[in-house]
């Protein structure tokens, strides 16, 4: 499912208005449902949704996020649409999933994930104030917080003696790390995220496409023990910089939040761009998902492209349709589009490092969580000199020879 040009722009003016506090009219139902639809890449089971509003009630939606790597750029794209869901007057719970961490290969260490999510609750709080979302209106629960209940627990159990060894695999296929005789800890992640919908109490589960196989495996899983099913809506997985997902564990793929200037402008520099190529394209699919909508949230709704040195007026766009287009027909090429995205991006960025290096607590649980690595020391080897070694050879065969002599001695009958 995806939002027309004008449903887009609709609900940004919408966002805006719910964000800074001004007063609207009631949104409708249509309209509610439009601002919780828009840039969505798919939605199941939406009469849920629907029946929620016509209830009268705020729905209630989560999203969650393992503690695991740095998050990076590619949080906006969750952040902004949260931005959305809560202008819609949805209730968001933000899950810091650390347990989720230590369950993925490992990914974090359990030394390690207290102190993540502590992180994670820092950036995303940052991302979301940069877009213009005030934080007041969410609820950041811990994982570790209601996950080790008794409650919880047996209900981990009862699950796992239902859900089969392949089918616990293919619902973690797109979001656990898959290796040769992984741990069992991978075929517990997905029984996890299936189960916090119900002790969440949630009314829908809000993730990327990835996670489409999991959201599908709690429709079937939840009704086994007697819970009822949740709505799963999806937004897009936006390409990273090399034109794959964007990944914490590839640095090469991603810009982190707290990257300067130099090596964000180094990064979009080196980015893969085939120009005339839309599909796949990082860089368009960052401006589209991130820039421009948050241009619609803090600024003007504009994306300009400096073509000064060209001797030609600036591009500004407010359509990705029209950015395409130009893109395809090379009035927007790789060399002028790559320039533009590191001023808007900077600029982005520039709120969060600033409430960085305003934040002590920020910057001491960031070596917390992610400890320097020791360099380890090089060992100085000892060199075998052999027996070429001046005086080596005289003295081995000295001490051969000495040893011989008593062992004769030792031999020999008594005179």
């Amino acid at each position: 499912m995806t939002a027309t040009t004008d449903e887009k722009l609709a609900s940004a003016a919408d966002v805006k208005l719910a964000l800074t506090g001004e007063t609207k009219p009631q949104l409708s139902k249509e309209e509610r449902l439009a601002l919780i639809n828009v840039n969505l890449a798919e939605v199941l089971n939406p009469e849920i949704i629907e029946k929620v509003l016509d209830e009268g009630r705020d729905p209630r939606i989560y999203w969650g996020t393992a503690t695991t790597g740095r998050p990076h750029c590619g949080y906006f794209v969750p952040a902004l649409k949260i931005g959305q869901l809560l202008a819609a007057g949805c209730h968001v719970v933000i899950l810091l999933a650390d347990i989720h961490g230590f369950l993925d290969n490992l990914k974090a260490p359990i030394e390690l994930v207290n102190y993540r999510a502590q992180y994670y609750k820092f950036c995303i709080k940052s991302i979301l104030e940069a877009v213009g979302v005030p934080t007041d209106k969410l609820e950041f629960v811990l994982g570790s917080s209601y996950q080790k209940s008794p409650e919880y627990i047996m209900d981990v159990y009862k699950m796992c003696s239902m859900v089969s060894e392949h089918d616990a695999k293919k619902a973690g296929a797109e979001v656990v790390k898959q290796s040769d005789n992984a741990p069992l800890s991978g075929l517990l992640y997905p029984i996890l995220q299936v189960l916090d919908e119900e002790y969440l109490k949630v009314d829908c589960q809000f993730g990327g496409v990835d996670q489409r196989k999991l959201f599908a495996a709690a429709k079937e899983w939840l009704p086994r023990l007697g819970y009822k099913e949740r709505a799963h809506i999806m937004n897009p997985m936006v390409p990273g910089l090399q034109g794959s997902k964007m990944s914490s564990s590839d640095p090469d793929s991603k810009i982190d939040l707290l990257d300067a200037p130099e090596v964000v402008a180094k990064k979009i520099k080196k980015a893969e761009a085939a120009p005339g190529v839309t599909e796949g394209n990082g860089l368009l699919a960052f401006t589209e998902f991130v820039l421009l909508p948050a241009a619609a949230l803090y600024g003007d709704g504009e994306f300009h492209v400096d073509r000064e040195r060209d001797g030609l007026p600036p591009l500004v766009y407010k359509d990705v349709a029209q950015m395409h287009a130009d893109y395809q027909n090379d009035v927007l090429t790789p060399q002028l589009l790559k320039p533009a995205i590191t001023k808007a991006l900077t600029a982005l960025l520039a709120p969060i490092q600033a409430a960085y290096q305003a934040s002590k607590e920020w910057q001491e649980i960031t070596l917390k969580a992610y400890p320097p690595e020791e360099k380890k020391k090089k060992e100085k080897k000892v060199k075998n000199k052999g027996s070429r070694y001046p005086g080596a050879a005289k003295g081995a065969e000295g001490a051969a020879d000495g040893a011989a002599a008593e062992e004769g001695k030792a031999a020999a009958p008594a005179q």
